[in-house]
């Protein structure tokens, strides 16, 4: 499948051409996502819960084994969020993300402590995300997918004018947005059909992906005078 037939399946709005994204997707180690607005959108339950749909956590499990085919290791994936939310550590339970970090207020930080963490570059990171406290990332990272909203045309027009977005989402977040940016990077990839494929038939490579992937239990992060602790 090629650029042009995967660009023409999505309606979000590429500011940076598909084949640019494909680039730098090439050179991206993990995939690092906002919790609230992404996932959800946004509203909360009375415990200060917010939700996640199975059709973007099947996302976030697709892109990991497309990263696997590529690269024949496993992408770091970590959840950064400005507020404790149970059901994040849920899903990163359940699909064993590398962390969570919670109540992070200046999500640089988190940022920071990924990348040291693990070795790697910030221009290394994809961030999935939608609002203001998430820009401190979405300017120092690789590759920026933005979930819009329509209430906030401003916000999106200065992260796109502050050169902080690559993607912008047609679905908005708790309607499949996270999905949206997760099936264009695999498209993007190269590897879409074998992905599917793999998956689909639950093959050998994707029971050996499976296996290694369920091995990687998630580490809880907090901040606590603007250092990042581990619960």
């Amino acid at each position: 499948m090629d650029i042009n037939t995967v660009v023409s399946h999505f309606k979000g709005s590429f500011i940076t051409p598909a084949e640019e994204i494909a680039a730098k997707l090439s050179g991206i180690k993990a995939f690092v996502f906002d919790w609230d607005g992404v996932f959800n959108n946004g509203v909360k339950d009375e415990n200060g819960t917010s939700s996640f749909s199975e059709v973007d956590a099947m996302g976030t499990n697709l892109v990991r084994f497309n990263h696997y085919l590529r690269n024949n290791e496993l992408p770091i994936v970590a959840i950064i969020s400005g507020e404790r939310n149970a059901m994040a550590w849920t899903l990163a339970k359940r699909e064993s993300f590398h962390g969570v970090y919670s109540g992070i207020k200046f999500k640089a930080e988190a940022l920071n402590h990924i990348c040291e963490h693990h070795g790697i570059k910030p221009e290394e990171v994809c961030f999935v995300f939608d609002d203001v406290l998430d820009f401190s990332v979405a300017a120092a990272v690789g590759l920026r997918i933005m979930i819009p909203r329509a209430c906030n045309p401003l916000l999106v027009e200065y992260a796109v004018q502050h050169n902080m977005v690559d993607y912008l989402t047609v679905c908005e977040g708790g309607n499949g947005a996270v999905r949206e940016a997760l099936e264009l990077l695999i498209g993007l990839s190269g590897k879409y059909n074998e992905t599917i494929d793999n998956r689909m038939n639950y093959t050998e490579t994707y029971r050996s992906y499976i296996e290694m992937r369920n091995q990687q239990m998630p580490s809880f992060y907090s901040s606590k005078d603007s250092k990042i602790i581990e619960e």
